[in-house]
């Protein structure tokens, strides 16, 4: 299944950036990573069956082993994508959010949308390592 993470304005060089690099590297998964401008953009053509993730402050607090278990249950079930959108300062419409398969939280803290990128990415590869039985999880 790939991971496509969509997020709203570039990450450039920063230490934000370096850890997104650094996760995405991690992750055995297929992995697509694609920037929009703030607004506007087109959104890239989505693969069916797939998933829809919002990052959403309204959304789900999941741990990680219960986010690994939605990501391994949608793969087995043969969806082909879950793209998980982070968006601009302003968030998701409504519309969005109606549309969505699952809203996720990062806890109840507002974070900057770099940090949210670069947290996303570390517990995609801490999801997969977990699906695959990798010590990461309980090392890291």
């Amino acid at each position: 299944m790939l991971l496509h993470v969509v997020a709203r304005g570039k990450i450039a060089r920063s230490p934000e950036g370096d850890l997104v690099e650094r996760y995405a590297k991690r992750i055995t998964w297929p992995l697509r990573l694609t920037e929009l401008p703030d607004s506007g953009g087109r959104m890239p053509d989505l693969a069916t069956p797939s998933r829809t993730v919002l990052l959403d402050e309204r959304g789900r607090d999941l741990p990680s082993e219960e986010l690994a278990a939605v990501l391994g249950r949608w793969r087995d079930d043969g969806v082909r994508e879950t793209r998980f959108l982070i968006g601009a300062a302003d968030g998701h419409s409504d519309t969005e959010r109606r549309g969505a398969d699952l809203l996720l939280a990062f806890g109840k803290a507002t974070w900057p949308h770099l940090m949210a990128r670069a947290m996303l990415l570390e517990q995609l590869y801490r999801a997969t390592a977990i699906l695959a039985g990798h010590p990461y999880h309980r090392a890291g």
